[in-house]
């Protein structure tokens, strides 16, 4: 049986909650984690037009980037088709779980996907970027007992670098101690000293798994006193950030681009803010959503045009007397992201042997229309 909370937990070890901006209403909006779930589907935004879908596709589990509750409900007239939309929801048990500005952030998120929309190398992250701590456990454990304390580490999500898993290194030893007339000594006697042959255990894992990691070594761990050594690692972190800014392979007229952006997001028109459509640009920042206000973050990092949605007039007006160019593809642009959760939620489904089918869903929530 796979279950609501199976899923989320695996997406959050790759887009954790705390990266989410404070006040953004993610995680479970409605339903039940301990829901099972036969059928999920994958959307940018829940509407009672994705919700229909979901019930007539058989959706026990809808995952969304934009939070179907944005804002707390103080009355649940029927009568209000969101308040409608919520009771359908509830009425065929389809469970709803937003991941908002945490999938912004996320390495390889939303953010990573609009930058290779565009072709951009080498990005980084337009905003911060922000880094999670990684520790280094190096902890001493007889050698008879040195696997099974490698195998739960890792089962505790140390040892992760990039796409290796169980990473470790020892190196063997001798741990001398005298036992107290106290102790309860898993070698030797009370009153004798001991000379044991152990295996120096070492392994590296971000900070939110450091509680379990631990859970992890007294459980594995044979002595009655552990010793180890925990410190953390500068400078090696996760960087996280929302945004993106890379460069193009070389450098293209800006009408051209504008013409790259409309094909890659596909779209029949979009706004441009610049005085000059003829001229050269490559640095490019790109944000997700609504990101005109960080602007002047992409003139730091020395862009040559960004690309965010829903600017407003009077910012238009500063971007321009900045000398910035600005491309605005509208809020919907993000849509990028369901056929890349479908993806990755469809190799979770496999390597975690889930018997759930993923779909995306079909119909386009943009509530513009171009004429």
């Amino acid at each position: 049986m796979t279950t609501v909370n199976d899923i989320v937990s695996r997406f959050e070890e790759f887009s954790p909650k705390w990266l989410a901006e404070k006040g953004d209403p993610i995680g479970l909006q409605l339903g039940n984690l301990n829901q099972e779930v036969h059928k999920m589907m994958v959307t940018l935004d829940v509407r009672p037009e994705t919700v229909q879908e979901a019930i007539s596709q058989d959706v026990d589990f809808i995952f969304a980037h934009h939070p179907a509750m944005f804002h707390p409900l103080y009355s649940f007239d029927l009568s209000v088709p969101q308040n409608k939309m919520y009771a359908k929801l509830i009425e065929n048990h389809i469970s709803v779980y937003a991941a908002h500005t945490n999938l912004d952030s996320a390495q390889g998120g939303m953010n990573d996907w609009l930058a290779d929309k565009l072709g951009l190398q080498e990005s980084e992250p337009l905003l911060g970027p922000f880094e999670e701590k990684t520790y280094k456990l190096a902890v001493f454990v007889p050698v008879d007992n040195a696997a099974q304390l490698r195998q739960g580490l890792a089962a505790a999500g140390a040892g992760q670098l990039g796409n290796y898993s169980n990473c470790s290194f020892s190196v063997q030893g001798k741990g001398r101690f005298l036992p107290g007339k106290d102790s309860d000594p898993y070698l030797g006697k009370a009153g004798q000293p001991e000379v044991a042959a152990e295996e120096k255990v070492e392994v590296v894992f971000p900070a939110r798994y450091k509680n379990q990691v631990l859970a992890a070594m007294y459980a594995n761990h044979p002595y009655e006193e552990i010793v180890f050594d925990l410190y953390q690692i500068e400078d090696s972190g996760v960087k996280y950030g929302m945004g993106r800014v890379g460069d193009l392979v070389k450098p293209v007229k800006l009408k051209d681009f504008v013409a790259q952006c409309k094909e890659a997001f596909q779209i029949p028109a979009l706004r441009v803010v610049s005085s000059e459509l003829q001229q050269d640009v490559q640095r490019v920042a790109v944000l997700g959503g609504s990101g005109a206000k960080f602007y002047t973050d992409a003139l730091a990092k020395h862009a040559d045009v960004y690309v965010t949605g829903d600017v407003s007039y009077h910012t238009a007006h500063d971007m321009l007397a900045s000398g910035l160019n600005v491309i605005d593809p509208g809020h919907h642009f993000e849509w990028v992201c369901q056929p890349e959760l479908q993806n990755l939620f469809t190799k979770w489904s496999k390597e975690n042997e889930w018997a759930v089918e993923v779909i995306a869903t079909t119909i386009n929530t943009d509530p513009f229309t171009f004429m």
